[in-house]
């Protein structure tokens, strides 16, 4: 581009198309912020846009993720006679999504007169990239009533979404599609059918993908690396790895994050720290602050918190929220009140009103039964105008995914779902299974705690799949918050008593149980 610029300040008079080949040029380039100088001075020379001009500086814009110069290049684009052309709304849907404004976005395909398959690809995706996996699933739905065909651009969205919602079943249609239609090959759909496997819990199919693809790039080794740790398979992930680089690939920086977080979910301590070492010293890959994240995930989630404090006053960069709040789960799991309020005490200055900050620290002073101090950060809480996030499961059944909280009640089969509850219970007891109270973060009588207990809504989420499906089905459940010790105790007594494979994806790994047993094995 800097050969390119030299001469194009060389012509006296440039033509449109020479403006527009430098505004494309900058946009498709590693630095695109001078395609907005160019088409400043293009307007200062009073030159007349054509349809070229704007689809080119709106690619530029969405690269940048500067929404307010969008809003204003929009507004050009309308007065000058333009905004209404399909290529510049294209490129309009495809910088809003972008930018994370997705509403602005789909207000601007709905009042599209003309749509094409770019316009379909650039707002479903918008949703995608805002995690809206609902609203992907049904404009998938709408493109297909209007008989648009889905390519891979469309594909790989909506495997994503997939992915995100746990929506397995429907993923496996969308593979059986992709493989009659010739977009099983398709590089970016094939790695994005390895990422919904692996979030599903479907392991041995994400393996067979990642087998039976013929360019396998560090992408897709990656993605499996991490699935096989996210799934509780961490020798298998760094053995993986190995191969990796037995193959003669060089691995990224992703890579290690993938390894290091196979090490942290496993507990394989001195592990992460051979390849940290590995990653700096043979890779010349200067750890980011992702990485530093997994070594004091792993050294907190092992017991080592003083440790793992050590590891982060010691760390080269500056320690972010996200490693404080590593370092304050750690010390509720394993009761170091001291440090939880010090890490606590750094998360107030970096991000005061995070709801999840509260509710660790009070689960903290609870489970040391400090109902005071659990009360003062309620208040605070409440003073601060702080709502802590209400925890859901999702599980799919048909051509839908359910979702239930804490003691749901607007199911349909509402009456169904708890004398399922109550048999599980009364089962579960039978087995020798004593609900874990502790786990219940307030002052109130044991039976009230056991009954508490009992209405989980990964407890609801099961029973409903129990009803609503065959004896021998495996159970799937996608969780938004960690799994407590009372459902990962009952939930792998549920999988022996029904002889079920029940796999729970909960905010931070997978469980998969079966026969009384867990992947994780209990290693939490």
């Amino acid at each position: 581009m800097s050969y390119a610029h030299k001469i194009f300040k060389q012509i006296d008079s440039p033509n449109i198309f020479t403006w527009n080949t430098m505004i494309r040029g900058y946009a498709e380039s590693q630095n695109p912020k001078p395609a907005m100088d160019i088409h400043r001075s293009m307007r200062s020379f009073a030159v007349e846009p054509d349809t070229h001009t704007y689809p080119f500086l709106l690619k530029a814009i969405a690269r940048l993720i500067t929404v307010k110069e969008g809003e204003e290049v929009h507004s050009i684009a309308t007065k000058n006679g333009f905004g209404s052309l399909v290529f510049v709304q294209n490129g309009l849907v495809h910088m809003y999504a972008v930018c994370g404004r997705a509403e602005s976005a789909h207000k601007l395909f709905e009042e599209m007169s003309e749509r094409n398959l770019v316009t379909w690809n650039s707002v479903i995706n918008g949703f995608v990239l805002n995690g809206r996996p609902n609203e992907t699933l049904t404009l998938y739905r709408d493109m297909i009533d209007e008989q648009v065909k889905p390519d891979g651009f469309t594909l790989v969205s909506l495997l994503t979404a997939c992915a995100e919602l746990g929506a397995l079943a429907l993923g496996k249609r969308v593979h059986v599609y992709m493989s009659k239609v010739g977009l099983a090959e398709n590089p970016h759909a094939a790695n994005a059918l390895l990422d919904l496997y692996s979030k599903t819990g479907n392991i041995k199919e994400a393996h067979k993908v990642f087998d039976e693809m013929k360019d396998k790039s560090v992408v897709s080794w990656t993605t499996l690396i991490v699935g096989l740790a996210m799934n509780g398979f961490g020798n298998e992930s760094i053995n993986l790895f190995k191969e990796l680089e037995t193959k003669k690939l060089t691995p990224s920086e992703i890579t290690f994050v993938g390894v290091l977080y196979a090490c942290s979910h496993c507990g394989l301590v001195d592990e992460g720290f051979t390849y940290l070492k590995r990653m700096k010293e043979e890779y010349k890959i200067e750890p980011r602050i992702e990485h530093h994240g997994c070594m004091v995930d792993l050294l907190g989630r092992s017991g080592h918190v003083q440790q793992a404090y050590d590891y982060i006053i010691n760390m080269p960069l500056q320690p972010n929220a996200v490693i404080w709040r590593t370092l304050l789960g750690a010390c509720t799991i394993h009761g170091h009140t001291g440090l939880a309020e010090f890490a606590r005490a750094k998360l107030i200055e970096l991000e005061p009103n995070h709801s999840g900050d509260y509710v660790l620290l009070s689960n903290l002073y609870a489970s040391e039964r400090r109902w005071s101090d659990v009360s003062k950060v309620r208040e605070k809480m409440l003073a601060n105008g702080v709502q802590k996030s209400p925890g859901h499961s999702l599980v799919e059944l048909g051509n839908r995914v359910y979702q239930f909280v804490m003691g749901d009640t607007s199911n349909p089969q509402n009456e169904e779902i708890y004398t399922k509850l109550n048999e599980m219970t009364r089962l579960l007891r039978l087995e020798g299974y004593v609900p874990h109270v502790v786990n219940v973060l307030a002052d109130i009588e044991e039976e009230e705690k056991e009954t508490a207990l009992s209405y989980h809504s990964e407890k609801i989420a099961i029973a409903f799949m129990l009803i609503n499906t065959s004896n021998g089905m495996p159970i799937r459940v996608v969780k938004n918050l960690r799994v407590c010790a009372d459902c990962h105790l009952a939930i792998k007594l549920v999988s022996k008593v029904y002889g079920r494979e029940i796999v729970v994806r909960d905010r931070s790994r997978f469980h998969h149980f079966k026969d009384g047993f867990c992947s994780c094995k209990d290693y939490w």
